[in-house]
Formats: C-alpha cells, structure tokens, sequence
C-alpha cells in the first residue's frame, strides 16, 4: 500500500470506505493524503465535518493518529535509509565518514578519547518502538446473536401462523359481510393471474436478497438485522390483523371452512402453511382474515431496502431492476384485489419507517445509549436492539469475499509470496 503522505484523494475515499466511515467520503471527497494527515478536532466544528459527524470527528481522529504515526516512522526511516546523518555521508558499507574539521586541531585525545569526553564517530543507538497493541473488532461476527435474532424471527412467523388460524375463525360469510368500498377497486377491475406475478417477483427478490447476503463479508451483523426486523414486522401484523378482522375483499375468495375448535385439524391447517411458505401458488394459504396488513407488501419492500442498502450505489441497474420488481409487485397485490389498499399503505409505511428507524439508530453511537434525551430509548425492543448492536462500532462498510467454504475450492484460491522489507 502506497504511504499516506502520496494518496490521492481516490485512496482517501477507498480508506474511509474500509474503515467503515462512508459518512465522511462525501465531505473529504477533494482532499488528498496530505489534507487528511492535516486534519484536527476544529476541522469538526464547522461544516461540511460537523454536518455528517455524530461524535465530533473522535473515532476518525484517532484512526488518523495511527496513520500520523505510521507516516512519520516512514518519513523518518527513508531519511536515515538516503544516508543524510548529520555529520557525515554514507559509504557504501552503511558506515559514516566525518567531515574534516575548520580547524587545525579538530580532534585533541586524552587517553584515546576525545578531550570532552566523547567519541569521534556517532553512535547509533536503535530503539525499540513497542508493538500496536490490537484494538477490540469493530465488526465482529457474533454468530450466536444472529442465531438469537433467527430463533426470534421464526418464533414471529409461526406465532403469525398460529394467529391466521384464530382470525379465519372469525371472518365474517361474504355473503353476510360484502367486501368494503375501495377506491383502487373503483379503478381498476380484478386480474386474476395478478397475485402470482406478485408471489413471483417476491420470491426473486428474496433469492436475490440471500445470494448477495451470503457474498457480503459482514453478513452476520446484516444477517440479524434482516432477522429482527422481518420478525418484528410480523409479530406487529400479528397485532394488527387480529384486533380488527376485516371481510374478505373480494366476492372471489374460496375460504377453507371453518373448524369450529377442532386443534388437531386447525394444527395440520398450519403446519401446511408452513410448509408452503404461505403463498398462494403453492395452495399452501386458503385462509381468509391475514389482511390489515399485507405481509407479501412487507417482503416486496424489505428485501428492496437491505439489496440497496447493502451494495454499492455503483450498482445503480441492479437496484433499478429490484425496484421494479417490488413496486410491480405491490401493484399486482392491489389489481388482483387481494388486499384493500389500506393494508398496503400501513405495510409500506410500517416496513420502511422500523427498517429506517433500526438503521438510523445502528449508525449513530450516540443514539446507542440508553440516555434522557435519547427518545428512541423508549420504544419497547430498544434492549434487544442494544444486545444485538452493542458491539458494531461504526456504519457496516459493504465489502464481500467469498464464503468460508467456497474458499476452500481450489479455483477460489489466491497465490501469496512473501515481500521481506528491510
């Protein structure tokens, strides 16, 4: 790697963006090497640096004393190394020769030494710099709290089930209660093969989605995010669709019957869910009342989020192509007459303000305390949030590698040799 003093402001980018501080790439974007080396605590205090720092530039700050001090044991080294001492030039065998002295006695010895005391020649005396001693990960893995947040998210998706059972007992006959005015209804006439285009492009993104999580290099602190706020989305439609039943929304619906008590059927109804994903294209959901609000919305807008979230803006096609997919999607929800439209608005805004939220809360250190004017403190999984991001120190920089085992393949792995410095 290049020495700091020679960066270009590429490098600086490149830099920031490794160390997990996107946040300043923006407002450092002309500076070079040199102007970041230049950089102090007044630089914070004044835009554009105070505008994107939460924390008055301090872990920036001390990563820059790092680079101060590897940049000036650099300096130091190639100045000794062109031979420049101060008393002499450098031969060729890495000795010194003295320059001769003005004057005519430059060297009067008392008993083989100098008369002051002191050797002729310099003396070189090295000093051992103490090795950097490694800091605590800003990244770690923590495996097991991404095993807690998927252990969570599957407690929310059969606790989801479980509740879609109870609220179809409870739905009122089409033909006592008829679907509710819906002025998206008034528009546009039901397409029947609507809903599976929007089960197809939901699944897509969800492929999508588990390809680019498995290639990201943090994908446990990505994976337990995705874990904890799918789960949380569905234990609040849990809430949701069982205080307030609304009638089917269509005269076209083909309700299972009802069981009237009878578990051991109503268990076998929600294993079969289960096992089909709860898509209708699998005839895996023939239950009625999962309405207010749209869990196909809330999977079409969340993988969206974390694909873009999580890749480069330079993938601007990939992310124009999954948006196109989840907004046809939605649309597709609402033309096959499969939810009300109010289930889809409370979806999409439920969906992308916790996603939001979370995030903003995650990226932020000082939103990570639990403090009096920290109102975010105060929302009831503020506790697991911190268990889960307690440790991730920084913006999760969107880097990928390879996974552990593909690795290990032999047309995956790299050649290294060995460089010796002196």
């Amino acid at each position: 790697m290049k020495e700091v003093g020679q960066w270009s402001s590429a490098d600086v980018c490149d830099w920031l963006s490794e160390e997990g501080m996107q946040e300043y790439v923006e407002a450092l974007r002309q500076a070079d090497g040199s102007a970041l080396l230049r950089l102090s605590a007044q630089d914070f205090r004044g835009p554009p640096l105070s505008l994107v720092s939460s924390d008055s530039g301090r872990q920036l700050l001390e990563r820059l004393e790092t680079l101060r001090l590897a940049h000036h044991m650099h300096t130091h080294t190639h100045h000794h190394g062109n031979g420049h001492h101060g008393n002499g030039h450098a031969l060729g065998n890495g000795t010194s020769k003295a320059h001769p002295h003005p004057h005519p006695h430059p060297h009067r010895h008392h008993n083989g030494l100098p008369k002051n005391g002191f050797h002729a020649d310099q003396v070189h005396v090295k000093i051992p710099l103490p090795a950097p001693t490694p800091g605590p990960e800003r990244f770690p893995a923590e495996w097991g709290k991404t095993g807690a947040a998927f252990l969570y998210a599957v407690c929310c998706f059969l606790t989801t089930s479980v509740v879609i059972s109870v609220v179809h007992e409870r739905v009122p006959p089409k033909e006592l209660s008829p679907p509710l005015p819906d002025k998206f209804f008034d528009f546009f006439q039901r397409v029947e093969w609507a809903f599976s285009i929007c089960e197809v492009n939901g699944m897509l993104l969800v492929a999508l989605w588990l390809m680019q999580w498995m290639l990201l290099k943090h994908r446990s602190i990505v994976g337990r995010r995705f874990f904890f706020i799918v789960g949380t989305l569905y234990l609040y439609r849990c809430v949701t669709m069982y205080v307030t039943t609304l009638p089917v929304p269509g005269m076209h619906f083909r309700c299972s019957p009802k069981l009237s008590g009878r578990w051991e059927a109503q268990i076998h109804r929600i294993m079969k869910m289960i096992a089909g994903g709860g898509l209708t294209i699998t005839g895996s959901h023939t239950m009625c009342g999962d309405y207010l609000y749209s869990g196909h919305t809330v999977m079409l807008t969340l993988t969206y989020l974390f694909i873009k979230e999580y890749s480069p803006k330079r993938f601007w096609v990939y992310h124009w192509v999954c948006w196109g997919l989840s907004a046809v999607g939605i649309f597709c929800i609402l033309l096959a007459h499969d939810h009300y439209t109010v289930d889809v608005v409370v979806a999409y805004f439920i969906t992308t303000r916790l996603f939001w939220w979370y995030h903003t809360l995650a990226n932020q250190p000082v939103l990570k305390e639990n403090s009096q004017g920290n109102l975010f403190a105060r929302v009831w999984w503020f506790r697991m949030f911190q268990h889960f991001e307690h440790n991730v120190q920084g913006t999760v920089p969107k880097n990928y590698q390879l996974p552990l085992s593909w690795r290990a393949l032999p047309w995956t792995r790299v050649k290294y040799s060995r460089l010796d410095s002196q």
